[in-house]
């Protein structure tokens, strides 16, 4: 009889018990809808959400399922890494163009592999604005040709530029602090919060540019 009920028994097999572990894993496998109320916080990013999906919707033009996923997905990702960046001592991974560009690049070639492929006659007409004199067609060829493939880099030049560019200007503040009369010390004070107030600003700004450029590039492909 000990035996046959010693399997019940939660330190039999092992010193360290892990055999209440199954009660809370259960807990992974009910959805989260049922046992947490959604906060606050999770209200307004979801009504944030929706509207950049209605707004994508709108941009991309056709009625793809899912099309505005990925552009949602991005404008969020950068959104938090602009937002980490603004707190001491924590790399900002959106100010290097190696981050940058790995998020452009593969973006902007695959619409270009995709529209290329699936509507050549439509991408051959974007080379060529309606209207143009047919004296100036080859210059207007060079100047879209152009400007379509520098597009990744102005994308990936101007995140990191601005997070660059107010990340500098608060360090080099900052370093000056110790120099200063009590007085200044006040004025910089005042002065570094206004800026990460702004930074916080160019955070959002930023990455939404970026979400809407992406969005406004895919819909010139399909």
């Amino acid at each position: 009889m000990m035996n046959l009920f010693s399997t019940f028994d939660p330190t039999t097999n092992f010193s360290l018990s892990l055999n209440w572990m199954s009660t809370l894993i259960c807990i992974l496998f009910i959805p989260s809808l049922f046992w947490i109320i959604p906060s606050r916080m999770n209200l307004l990013w979801m009504k944030m959400i929706l509207l950049l999906n209605n707004e994508f919707k709108v941009l991309i033009g056709k009625k793809m399922k899912g099309s505005t996923l990925i552009f949602i997905s991005l404008f969020s990702l950068i959104l938090l890494n602009n937002f980490l960046g603004l707190f001491p001592y924590i790399f900002t991974s959106t100010s290097h163009m190696t981050m940058t560009l790995a998020l452009a690049l593969p973006m902007w070639l695959s619409f270009m592999i995709y529209g290329w492929f699936n509507n050549t006659m439509h991408m051959f007409a974007h080379l060529v604005p309606q209207g143009t004199p047919a004296v100036l067609m080859p210059f207007m060829v060079c100047i879209e040709t152009i400007s379509n493939v520098i597009r990744p880099g102005t994308l990936a030049i101007r995140l990191s530029a601005n997070m660059i560019a107010g990340h500098l200007l608060l360090t080099l503040l900052g370093n000056t602090g110790s120099m200063m009369s009590l007085y200044a010390l006040n004025l910089l004070l005042i002065t570094q919060m206004l800026l990460l107030i702004l930074e916080s600003a160019v955070a959002i700004i930023q990455s939404y540019v970026f979400a809407i450029l992406s969005t406004l590039y895919s819909s010139e492909v399909i």
